[in-house]
């Protein structure tokens, strides 16, 4: 006898419905799996009858065919376990109204004992069944509120094989899963464990923090060991706008397919924050793998990725996200397949200015040989610094701030200010579709939008040529001029705004490294 059940496969963000044909015949006992399975898929016949005979149910002794159509796209996985098993007990007839599973997709790896195990990827799966109109989603109770999400789509969480074949003989109701998506992703937005008010100090590097929440720009933080440039970085998320719907569907799509969405959770609610290790290799940070899977730059989408000791990551790490970072996308390509990842994030770095951490130090001796200081920089690339809007340098806080008992401006005012200034540029580049802030201008719109008054003019002429700045600071001094403008609510870019911009371009200053 032959049944039909459906799955799902997962390719970037999306997926794929993967039709599961199974054909009970004569002949020895002789179990195929066909459509191009990975390993994991071929062990689940395994399983799959383990978890049969372990519930007392009946496994044919004869011959099996199981087909994965399409039958020339890779099916990767454990996840094919429950719609093969189901499949199976409909072909040897011990489900009774196996014309039922035409309106179904199924997904969930079971243990031995039929258990239903966690996958993932159950959010684009649930939005592919959505779309092809099937009645229902069937997926683990640790993926249900995931994919419950989902409107016009009932979606029900099992934790054992006999439960799904009771749905399917009508021995047994499963209650679909009720997500009030917009109340949690509401509610939760705005929940930190974390905010500026617990940073003593640092006043000027708060505001420079604010600057690049504003305008989206990427930024590095130099200072000493100690300074507090990981605590300004990890307070950055509190700061910026909320994710609206779109951006947060986008973005738990990624920690879906990855896998890193918690058990029973729904929607990411705020921004993401990664922070990878420098050891970190160049495929894990921009995606890849035989089956690719997205890189913490992915992860970081709509988010922060934070590169502490950026001059200890490899060069090769580093150079790879010069194209994402500009393209605001990463393709991963193989030989059958390229497949795109959404990469849009704001980069923050910080670095010891010196391999001993203390050039520049009010109170310490840099103890480093010469030319150590030039030869430590020279590790990050100009073309990646020229990707870095903000050189922010961060000094020691004095003891009588840290012992100070006042607190400071706390992360709900500094984020309504950058609410406001996004509130702007959104209306400015209403016509550009795909932009949302300052970072993102291309030359031309630099030109069209960043226009300086002669005063303006001026003083960048002189800071040029005092500070000895070079010829790619002079772009991105424009665009943060721009951010601080937008901030103090000005629809002209003053000689003041000037001047703040014109003091974050550290590293470009000739002779800054001695």
């Amino acid at each position: 006898m032959l049944v039909k059940t459906f799955g799902s496969a997962v390719y970037g963000v999306e997926a794929i419905s993967i039709t599961i044909e199974v054909n009970v015949l004569a002949g020895d006992l002789k179990y195929y799996i066909v459509g191009l399975p990975d390993n994991a898929v071929k062990e689940s016949m395994q399983r799959i009858e383990s978890a049969i005979k372990t519930n007392e149910y009946y496994m044919p002794r004869t011959k099996i065919v199981v087909n994965l159509a399409p039958a020339d796209i890779k099916k990767s996985g454990s996840a094919f376990d429950l719609p093969i098993a189901i499949g199976v007990l409909g072909a040897s007839g011990q489900v009774d109204e196996p014309e039922r599973l035409n309106d179904y997709v199924m997904m969930g790896e079971l243990s031995l004992d039929g258990s239903v195990q966690p996958i993932k990827g159950a959010l684009p799966i649930a939005i592919q069944a959505r779309k092809e109109g099937f009645k229902g989603l069937i997926v683990p109770m640790q993926n249900a509120r995931e994919a419950g999400m989902v409107n016009n789509l009932e979606v029900f969480g099992v934790t054992h094989l006999n439960e799904v074949r009771a749905f399917f003989s009508k021995e047994n109701k499963l209650q679909p899963v009720e997500v009030n998506t917009r109340e949690e992703f509401f509610t939760n937005q705005y929940e930190f464990d974390i905010d500026f008010n617990d940073v003593k100090g640092q006043e000027n590097i708060k505001r420079a923090m604010e600057i690049a929440a504003a305008g989206g720009h990427n930024a590095i933080l130099i200072g000493p060991p100690g300074a507090g440039k990981t605590m300004l970085a990890k307070r950055l998320p509190t700061i910026l706008p909320p994710l609206s719907l779109f951006e947060a569907l986008e973005t738990t799509k990624i920690h879906s397919v990855a896998g890193k969405l918690p058990e029973n959770s729904s929607l990411v609610s705020k921004r993401p924050f990664r922070s990878p290790h420098h050891t970190i290799s160049d495929v894990a940070l921009v995606g890849g793998g035989g089956i690719p899977q997205p890189g913490e730059i992915s992860l970081a989408h709509n988010g922060v990725l934070f590169l502490d000791e950026l001059p200890e990551f490899k060069r090769t790490v580093l150079e790879v996200m010069r194209q994402p970072m500009e393209e605001r996308r990463v393709t991963i390509s193989r030989a059958k397949v390229a497949i795109d990842f959404p990469a849009n994030f704001m980069l923050i770095a910080s670095m010891n200015p010196c391999p001993c951490g203390f050039y520049n130090h009010p109170d310490k001796e840099c103890t480093c040989p010469p030319g150590a200081v030039q030869k430590y920089l020279n590790k990050i690339s100009g073309p990646l610094l020229d990707r870095i809007d903000l050189h922010v340098e961060v000094t020691p806080v004095a003891f009588s701030e840290l012992s100070s008992t006042g607190k400071g401006e706390n992360s709900a005012s500094i984020r309504e200010r950058v609410i406001k200034a996004r509130d702007i540029q959104t209306e400015r580049y209403k016509d550009h579709p795909g932009m949302y802030a300052n970072a993102q201008m291309s030359s031309k719109q630099l030109r069209e939008i960043c226009v300086i008054n002669q005063a303006g003019e001026a003083l960048l002429k002189r800071a040029m040529e005092r500070l000895n700045l070079s010829a790619r600071a002079y772009d991105r001094i424009l665009k943060v001029s721009r951010t601080v403008a937008d901030l103090s609510g000005s629809a002209d870019i003053k000689a003041e705004h000037l001047a703040e911009a014109i003091q974050y371009r550290s590293l470009d200053r000739e002779g800054w490294a001695g």
